[in-house]
């Protein structure tokens, strides 16, 4: 596998239960790239994102994914996440209980003890959230707030580009993010997406609507239908899917 080759998925089948809907996925991710998946609903979009965070409810059946070089599939799902990969979800998980400084302080620590780092100093760790929340446009007293509890739609988007800011991850999945946001939440997830972008660090956004990539420029867009990769190519798809719809392939 090429040096610059970040993620390669070969052949890739997965189900749920007794029902097949991931029937062969080619897919290969470089560094630096920014890749859209599209598709209807019911095409296997959020069970991809599910396998390659180790949901559990996903059975994988055949072929193989590769992250770096090393074997994704024989990870677990917080391995996943030490080794770089984030994912941003439909719809954000409420933690009573938990306020957003104590979570994030303890998947960081988590993060740096899988790499044999110290754990951030107070002092430190709270320049960097101060940091961070400032960049995606987050009012510090968030910070006492408990997980997602209580926020708007737009609220829980900032909070999960916030985390994902403050992870720096190597591979961002938006699985269908904005779905249901508003023009001014779509720009929030964009900017916290086009904010990370880098040589190393690539994304993936899977998604049933193009207005998200109004803001975010893919490099490379796929059509995801009834579990196959059926077309790869550039922005190109994306006006094909607006004029046509996904019944065009």
């Amino acid at each position: 596998m090429g040096k610059d080759i970040l993620l390669k998925v070969s052949g890739l089948h997965a189900s749920v239960g007794e029902k097949e809907i991931l029937r062969g996925i080619d897919l290969e991710i470089r560094k630096g790239e920014v890749h859209a998946v599209m598709g209807p609903n019911g095409s296997g979009k959020s069970t991809l994102s599910s396998v390659l965070t180790g949901k559990p409810d996903y059975t994988v059946t055949g072929g193989s994914v590769y992250f770096n070089g090393e074997d994704l599939l024989a990870m677990k799902p917080e391995e996943r996440s030490w080794a770089g990969l984030f994912m941003s979800f439909q719809y954000p998980v409420e933690i009573p209980g938990v306020t957003i400084t104590n979570f994030m302080k303890s998947a960081l620590d988590a993060r740096r003890k899988a790499h044999g780092q110290e754990p951030l100093s107070g002092a430190e760790y709270l320049r960097l959230l101060r940091e961070k929340m400032a960049s995606v446009g987050m009012k510090p007293e968030f910070a006492k707030r408990e997980v997602n509890v209580g926020f708007s739609g737009g609220e829980k988007k900032r909070n999960e580009i916030f985390q994902m800011a403050m992870l720096d991850p190597v591979l961002s999945i938006l699985d269908e993010t904005d779905s249901g946001l508003d023009v001014d939440a779509l720009k929030i997830v964009a900017s916290g997406v086009n904010a990370l972008r880098s040589p190393e660090k690539s994304s993936i956004i899977i998604t049933h609507y193009q207005k998200l990539l109004d803001y975010v420029k893919p490099d490379v867009v796929h059509v995801l239908k009834e579990g196959k990769i059926v077309l790869t190519g550039g922005l190109e798809i994306i006006e094909m899917i607006e004029k046509e719809g996904f019944d065009r392939f």
